[in-house]
């Protein structure tokens, strides 16, 4: 399937299942999904997948569920009341971790929402352990901050602290400590959906956001890398 931009009726189904969120009209609208969410969504990955191999060669474009593309099913576990997802998730990451603890390209579209970034949303236990320990390294740190500014200064936002206290071995006297509260490292942007949205000229657009947040995917590809050599060392 060629790309020629994300459809209307997409944006319209999301609308819909705001209204009608449960399985038995899910099941009985499949299809809708089928040709305006999965098809074009597809389409996309291969399309962008393909341009962001000359930013990242190694880039995970892979058209499927549970890899570029996220189930529409919530877990039942967390959201009883409100079984299907009502925002379409997008994922290009680089290297061997998880999807989700891999430095990625990210984008998800809503009935009201178009959303862009670049990074890691959110680190877990293990991946805030090492890199608080690779931020540790002045030089790291001091890079990773003025890439942020950069970021910045472009109109890009980035998420607040998660933490309030300096974790153990860090101080508000210490060079740009603020870095080391963090839970998840990101740049993001996003728009409403437009005309743009729903033509082919969205590759274009989601290509130059994601250079220009190329240097941080690839700090944070650096990190996932330092993490890997640990564990690597750590077995042998």
């Amino acid at each position: 399937m060629i790309f020629k931009g994300f459809p209307v009726e997409g944006i319209e189904l999301l609308k819909d299942i705001e209204l009608n969120n449960n399985k038995e009209w899910f099941e009985a609208n499949r299809d809708r999904h089928e040709e305006f969410i999965i098809k074009p969504n597809r389409a996309f990955i291969e399309e962008l997948g393909e341009h962001l191999q000359v930013l990242v060669p190694t880039i995970h474009a892979i058209p499927k569920t549970n890899k570029s593309m996220f189930k529409i099913y919530r877990d039942s576990r967390f959201h009883p009341t409100e079984p299907i997802k009502t925002k379409i998730g997008i994922i290009f990451w680089q290297g061997a971790s998880h999807r989700m603890q891999s430095s990625s390209f990210y984008m998800h579209y809503q009935s009201d929402e178009v959303f862009f970034a670049t990074g890691i949303r959110n680190f877990k236990p293990p991946l805030l352990k090492v890199y608080r320990e690779y931020i540790s390294d002045d030089y790291r740190r001091k890079t990773l901050h003025e890439i942020l500014e950069k970021l910045k200064s472009k109109g890009y936002s980035l998420p607040e602290p998660r933490y309030k206290r300096y974790p153990n071995g860090w101080n508000e006297n210490m060079p740009m400590a603020y870095l080391s509260l963090f839970g998840a490292i990101y740049s993001y942007t996003s728009m409403k959906p437009n005309k743009i949205f729903y033509s082919s000229k969205i590759i274009n657009m989601s290509f130059d956001i994601y250079n220009d947040m190329l240097e941080l995917q690839k700090w944070l590809y650096e990190l996932t890398l330092y993490q890997n050599s640990k564990v690597d060392t750590h077995d042998i």
